[in-house]
């Protein structure tokens, strides 16, 4: 017979194991759809896009005015 060195080995108790992670809840169910009264049948009114757009860009050439320029800073190294 052959002699099994005792040393270190894994815990085996139920204890010492990695608990297994328990299954995620379902999911809420989806809310009912409310039809809103302007737009049942085919009578529906749909809303004009704005006249000006959704998007007002800026004015980019204000952004890039020069402004007055810099006095240098006298050195105090000398």
């Amino acid at each position: 017979m052959m002699a099994v060195a005792e040393g270190w080995q894994t815990p085996r108790r139920e204890d010492c194991r990695i608990p297994v992670v328990p299954l995620c809840p379902a999911a809420p169910p989806r809310k009912k759809a409310v039809a809103l009264p302007e737009l049942e049948g085919s009578g529906g009114k749909r809303r004009e896009p704005p006249k000006g757009g959704y998007f007002q860009p800026l004015d980019l050439e204000s952004l890039f005015v020069l402004g007055p320029p810099r006095r240098k800073a006298a050195s105090s190294c000398a």
